[in-house]
């Protein structure tokens, strides 16, 4: 049950100091008898007083950084009390926690600007549709969470004790989007020594950072990277343009890397990379080997588009991107002479009805001793493609993969699941 009490003042203070506040506001503060804060901000408040030289005799000060010691003062007031925090104390601020011990009659707020709201205005980007997250004694695994839905703009709000920045930098290169980010860090934002930095993904972490600190990712339609930057075999998810709808729905590096390696990949001939999507597997592989033949289909609309852009940024060519379903490709015979006979076949995507049709019409094409890779989600639908290819002479093998990617915090290494899959590889005898 809330306990009754006198009425409390709740000041929200900018980095700039007391001395930012409208006058009528200062002159609450210089009335007050019993004033409570941060220890930052009644640093602030006594060097106030300091340079406005009052003669009147100090109020009562009381400094805590933590939430539940200023409670605790305040309740044992009987008198008013004024209560100074950062920025608007109702966002991730003490105002929550003075409303959960006291009547909301009781509290009056006055909220200063927000840092989120000072940041945005710095970059001069509206933030309407932009999200936010505090990490201060909050389980990282949020943030995790909130990246994970590829937001065009969030907010963080970092805690120093836990990693800090370096924390959202693990967190980005661990999911592998830190390229797909910029990344911009903001301290002490309205004081005099705000500091405002851009940090690229090739740059270190600035050292010595203000303790007040704001992390703004802004979502890029173009990942930032250097065409030098790109290994010739295993290759990081965020260098492909993907989805905007759909982000992260691509096969990942952990499981792209274990399909080139089955599919035994020869100097010379023709792949097949159907349900390509973004186009990833099929490009890597060519450049791994130039002199291959790809190509590469999809139905989804954009698909084409897509893959060409992600063929440039990797400086490769396919010799034919089809947006199309794979099946009325070969009814219409939408697919070249040359390409016609595959050599290699990356099957992926569609329902386990499409794969079975599917199968059947590639083992009619496929040349002698081919190789067909099939990445699965479930083991059931390995059982039923299985009874497919035992009648065609091929020698079948299935591995499991779960991978982990590790994420560095503040305790050590936290590793993060994804999920598994079944590769399938069937090679013909014949």
């Amino acid at each position: 049950m809330k306990k009754t009490s006198s009425e409390i003042q709740v000041i929200g203070v900018s980095a700039g100091g007391i001395q930012d506040l409208p006058l009528s506001l200062q002159e609450t503060i210089t009335s007050g008898l019993k004033i409570a804060g941060s220890k930052r901000i009644i640093a602030s408040l006594k060097h106030w007083f300091k340079i406005k030289s009052f003669e009147d005799p100090l109020p009562e000060l009381y400094e805590s950084d933590k939430t539940n010691e200023l409670i605790n003062w305040v309740k044992q007031l009987k008198e008013n009390a004024i209560v100074l925090a950062s920025g608007d104390p109702l966002w991730f601020g003490i105002g929550r926690n003075l409303l959960e011990n006291f009547p909301d009659k009781n509290i009056i707020f006055h909220p200063s600007q927000t840092c989120l709201q000072l940041a945005f205005s710095r970059i001069g980007r509206s933030w309407q549709d932009a999200s936010w997250i505090s990490l201060h004694g909050r389980d990282s695994a949020l943030l995790k969470e909130a990246l994970q839905k590829h937001p065009k703009a969030i907010a963080i709000l970092t805690d120093p004790n836990k990693g800090g920045i370096k924390e959202i930098r693990n967190f980005l290169r661990a999911m592998e989007i830190e390229r797909n980010y910029h990344f911009w860090l903001f301290e002490q934002l309205g004081h005099p020594k705000e500091r405002i930095t851009k940090i690229l993904p090739s740059e270190l972490i600035p050292k010595n950072i203000d303790p007040l600190n704001l992390v703004v990712l802004i979502k890029q339609t173009k990942p930032i990277f250097l065409k030098s930057e790109i290994p010739l075999f295993g290759i990081e998810d965020d260098i492909f343009l993907q989805y905007a709808d759909r982000p992260g729905l691509m096969t990942k590096r952990e499981v792209r890397v274990q399909i080139l390696s089955e599919l035994e990949l020869p100097k010379q001939g023709v792949l097949w990379d159907i349900g390509a999507g973004v186009g990833s597997i099929g490009l890597e592989a060519l450049r791994i080997r130039p002199e291959l033949k790809l190509l590469s289909i999809d139905k989804r609309v954009g698909s084409k588009n897509l893959i060409e852009k992600n063929s440039s940024r990797l400086s490769v060519c396919p010799c034919e991107v089809i947006e199309s379903d794979i099946l009325n490709a070969l009814e219409k015979e939408k697919i070249p002479g040359y390409l016609s006979k595959p050599d290699r076949i990356i099957l992926g995507g569609g329902s386990l009805y499409d794969k079975q049709m599917l199968i059947e019409s590639i083992l009619e094409r496929i040349s002698c001793k081919g190789i067909i890779v099939i990445p699965l989600a479930t083991l059931q639908s390995f059982n039923i493609i299985e009874e497919i290819l035992k009648k065609s002479d091929c020698s079948i093998k299935i591995s499991q993969h779960q991978h982990s990617r590790g994420v560095q915090i503040a305790e050590g290494t936290r590793f993060s699941p994804m999920n598994p899959v079944f590769i399938l590889k069937a090679k013909l005898e014949k």
